[in-house]
């Protein structure tokens, strides 16, 4: 059964006369005729009774045009669905993000994205890099933001920013007098560490850092997330190094330093499955891209 016997028989079944159906199809006759014989066969019943007089449906056909309708009408949403994706009009897209792209501009760049695109449903998946990564490989994310650029070959990647890190105190600490910080200044601080498994190439600059100024920081806290550092900073439980977005969480009590010398750049990507482009995936990574620049 082909949806062009469908779609013949439909209007057969409307207009009960072989050459006016033909007419409306811009066919002749026996083309038609062929068509119906093949649906029948197809079926296994008859569904048009015939004469020199008149064509009626059969109750087979009568049931089958009430289906066939449905079918049709499916088969026409599903193509302008098709056509929707493709032109970047209508689809979703799974996104998953680091807690810091909050502060790299991802909010804007998805407000004006959605403006433009209000029939694309997004969805939003705060994961880290690694756990992105794994979602995309399995197909449940479209689009990840992450730190690293370490990636499985099945995986497109593009730099989206750059920034340099700053020391993040507590407001009373007795270095928060100081405009600028050198690297050595945070030697024998208590420090609030991003976690290795949570993201090894941040842990690793961080400690970079340190050890090109001479020293190993003492760890005092791990975690999860660049908002938990900054909270436990705020609250006096250490000192961090974060990139420089995080100034931006205006959380009370903690304050941002700027470094006296560059250091290892903290880095923010995109990240999606290689294969056919993806226009709506393209759209958006410009968008970020571009809201990146401008701040």
């Amino acid at each position: 059964m082909e949806l062009r016997h469908l779609r013949y028989f439909s209007v057969l079944a409307e207009e009960l006369h072989f050459g006016r159906a033909a007419r409306r199809l811009s066919i002749s006759q026996p083309p038609l005729s062929v068509a119906i014989r093949q649906l029948e066969e197809s079926v296994g019943a008859r569904l048009f009774e015939r004469n020199s007089k008149e064509v009626r449906l059969t109750h087979a056909g009568e049931a089958l045009r009430v289906s066939a309708r449905r079918l049709l009408q499916q088969a026409q949403e599903a193509a302008t669905e098709a056509r929707d994706v493709a032109s970047g009009s209508a689809g979703r897209l799974r996104i998953g993000f680091v807690g810091a792209m909050l502060y790299r501009g991802l909010p804007p760049a998805l407000r004006a994205f959605q403006a433009k695109h209000p029939a694309v449903r997004i969805t939003l998946n705060e994961l880290n890099s690694g756990v992105q990564i794994a979602e995309l490989l399995h197909d449940r994310l479209d689009l990840g933001f992450v730190h690293t650029s370490r990636m499985p070959p099945e995986l497109h990647h593009r730099l989206l920013l750059t920034e340099p890190f700053v020391c993040c105190l507590p407001a009373g600490h007795s270095l928060a007098r100081k405009r600028v910080l050198a690297p050595a200044d945070l030697r024998n601080q208590p420090f609030v560490l991003f976690s290795r498994e949570a993201s090894p190439d941040y842990h690793e600059r961080i400690l970079s850092i340190c050890a090109d100024a001479g020293f190993l920081p003492e760890v005092r806290h791990e975690v999860r997330h660049w908002l938990a550092v900054v909270s436990l900073v705020s609250q006096g439980m250490g000192v961090a190094l974060v990139p420089q977005a995080m100034r931006n969480s205006a959380l009370r009590g903690a304050v941002f330093r700027p470094l006296d010398r560059p250091v290892v750049q903290s880095e923010s990507y995109g990240v999606w499955r290689a294969g056919p482009p993806n226009v709506l995936v393209e759209r958006l990574l410009q968008g970020v891209a571009d809201t990146a620049a401008q701040a």
